[in-house]
């Protein structure tokens, strides 16, 4: 069945433009990397997070910090505080020579070790011996 030009004209699913937002420049309050980002992004993170920005690698952080503390239940404000004081303890007073290139090495250290995974093996006698795994894909 063939389709005349104005029929194909009339098929035309008509999509919306998608609106320009404005876009402000924010600093995460644990590292200091400042991010661009919409106004209505930063009020949803700032809800998320006790009034403060807080950047994806950083947030990423404080839920692992929460599914880490298995020994007691924390909440999202103190494990928060925690990664804070973290970043704290690290920020060096003066940038690094090159802050792009030492962001992505720091980058890449934090996905290499997120794919390590410790094993457990029992060997003869009752003994347990750690090994580091690396997870390949």
């Amino acid at each position: 069945m063939a389709i005349s030009g104005t029929e194909s004209q009339s098929a035309a699913i008509k999509v919306p433009l998608l609106v320009q937002n404005e876009v402000e420049f924010v600093k995460c309050d644990c590292c200091r990397l400042t991010e661009e980002c919409t106004p209505t992004y930063i009020a949803k993170v700032r809800d998320r997070y006790q009034g403060r920005w807080i950047w994806g690698l950083c947030a990423e952080a404080v839920k692992d910090e929460i599914f880490r503390s298995s020994e007691r239940i924390i909440n999202t404000e103190e494990t928060l505080n925690r990664h804070m004081n973290f970043c704290k303890k690290f920020r060096s007073s003066t940038p690094p020579p090159n802050p792009i290139e030492h962001l992505i090495s720091a980058i890449k250290h934090l996905l290499h070790r997120s794919l390590l995974v410790v094993v457990a093996v029992v060997v003869g006698g009752g003994g347990v011996v750690l090994m580091m795994v690396e997870v390949v894909q």
